[in-house]
């Protein structure tokens, strides 16, 4: 079973997990479950906030996930010994004692990290072959004992407390070193391997052991990042004991419950992409290679239309995002991958007023190729999808801006409120944007900001809270 399968079965062994995560406005122009006295709230839907420490994750929405441990050396996947059919005692012995990442400079990754826009971090502590970047005391297969011979993390985390930068941490469940881990050939799992000693309650107090030292010896830690959880056991307490020592860290939905969001990974799912707006929290994560999320040599790359357009998407719905890099076995972000993640950082600064502190709108026009979100008297327009031309419809909408401006550049951006040939059938206007620069911005996600009068706002949330989804049918008969 691959990853995208296994992703999938797990969420389907969730019960009602859609349910909880999709708002039940949905790309059908279903209405929403937010209620509201004020009618501008129409069609406007957030996900709850947590009430408590927890909340920093709804200031800072842009994060960068690192994935970075043994396999970089060879450059070829982070899951090398699964996917390339490695033994254990043969990885082990050809890496471990090769790794000595000798330009290895958190304060440089945080520079990095924080010029792109983002604003938080998630680190690999342990990856799927058990290997421990921290001084761990419970198994000898750490950083401690490789050439390099200094806790990654602690230098991390340092970094990251100096300049208030929060500091989340990957965790994988499945692990191929340790004996005591029950491989048995499932999805991300070995066969097993002379020396094994499976026990899955032995492995789990394990795990515990060092989840106390992460949650312990590190300082402020903002996240905890879970991931497969093969065994499929339920243990509520594993995340208790996180949430006890770490009051201020949110838990994801890959290990032992359900966690406080959902995590869904690349573009493996594409449930994810129907729902207007989410019930629930959720974080999507992204590399920015197409292969791996550990460093590869011979790597190919998303385009920066695919990354922009994925960010958009979520972001346009109230969910955070992920941008993983995966560093050399110096240490060092390659040039190519940062390139491209400062690329996605620009535009994100341009057009980011349409995600920060906004409501996903969505249901006020029945155009499913564009994502809509409000702020004030703004209405943001982010073109989430491809436009086959220079227009773009925004029916039922018949209200007119006072400006409209795209954000990416800055320029005005001119509109039409009239009764389009296309739209002829019940001779109304309606508002539509009018020889955008489709050529020209082919390549990225372009995002709109539409101001409009106070009380012409007010009254156009108000009467088309809940837009129906525009008929292919008419499209045709208008012909």
């Amino acid at each position: 079973m691959n990853r995208r399968k296994f992703l999938g079965a797990a969420a389907a062994a969730v019960p009602a997990v859609s349910s909880l995560i999709f708002s039940s406005e949905s790309a059908a122009g279903q209405t929403s479950d937010a209620t509201s006295a004020d009618p501008a709230a129409a069609g406007s839907a957030l996900v709850p906030r947590f009430g408590d420490a927890r909340d920093w994750w709804f200031q800072k929405r842009f994060g960068m996930f690192v994935h970075w441990g043994l396999y970089a050396i060879e450059g070829w996947h982070e899951q090398l010994e699964w996917r390339g059919g490695m033994a254990r005692k043969e990885f082990e012995a050809r890496y471990f004692h090769q790794w000595n990442p000798k330009h290895y400079d958190p304060e440089a990754w945080l520079d990095f990290a924080q010029s792109a826009g983002m604003e938080y971090i998630c680190f690999t502590t342990k990856h799927h072959e058990g290997f421990c970047q921290w001084d761990t005391k419970l198994t000898d297969f750490n950083v401690m004992n490789t050439p390099y011979g200094k806790d990654a993390l602690r230098q991390l985390a340092d970094a990251c407390h100096k300049r208030n930068f929060p500091l989340g941490l990957y965790y994988s469940v499945v692990d191929w070193h340790s004996p005591l881990y029950p491989n048995q050939g499932r999805s991300h799992e070995l066969q097993p391997q002379p020396g094994d000693t499976p026990d899955l309650a032995k492995y789990v107090e394990f795990l515990k052991g060092q989840v106390r030292e992460l949650c312990t010896n590190y300082g402020k830690i903002s996240c905890f990042w879970w991931d497969m959880n093969v065994t499929k056991l339920v243990d509520p307490s594993i995340n208790n004991m996180i949430r006890q020592l770490q009051p201020s860290a949110v838990i994801n939905n890959r290990g032992f419950d359900q966690g406080d969001f959902g995590t869904p990974e690349r573009d493996y799912d594409r449930t994810w992409d129907n729902p207007l707006s989410f019930k629930q929290r959720v974080e999507a994560n992204q590399s920015v290679g197409m292969e791996s999320w550990g460093f590869r040599k011979e790597e190919d790359y998303y385009s920066h239309r695919h990354l922009t357009a994925s960010i958009a998407k979520y972001r346009g719905r109230d969910a955070n995002y992920l941008l993983n890099v995966g560093p050399d076995a110096d240490g060092r972000i390659p040039d190519k991958p940062a390139a491209i993640v400062r690329r996605v950082g620009d535009w994100y600064k341009h057009v980011r007023e349409a995600f920060d502190d906004t409501v996903p709108c969505s249901s006020l026009t029945g155009n499913r190729n564009v994502l809509l979100t409000r702020k004030g008297n703004s209405l943001y327009v982010i073109l989430s999808q491809p436009l086959e031309g220079e227009e773009l419809r925004l029916r039922p909408l018949a209200t007119r801006p006072q400006r409209a401006v795209l954000l990416n550049d800055g320029r005005p951006v001119d509109w039409r409120l009239d009764i389009a040939p296309m739209e002829w059938t019940d001779h109304k206007p309606y508002l539509r944007l009018h020889q955008l620069p489709v050529e020209e911005f082919a390549a990225t996600t372009m995002v709109v900001r539409l101001d409009f009068a106070e009380s012409d706002f007010a009254n156009l949330l108000k009467t088309n809270g809940n837009a129906p989804v525009a008929d292919p049918a008419n499209s045709v008969s208008a012909y």
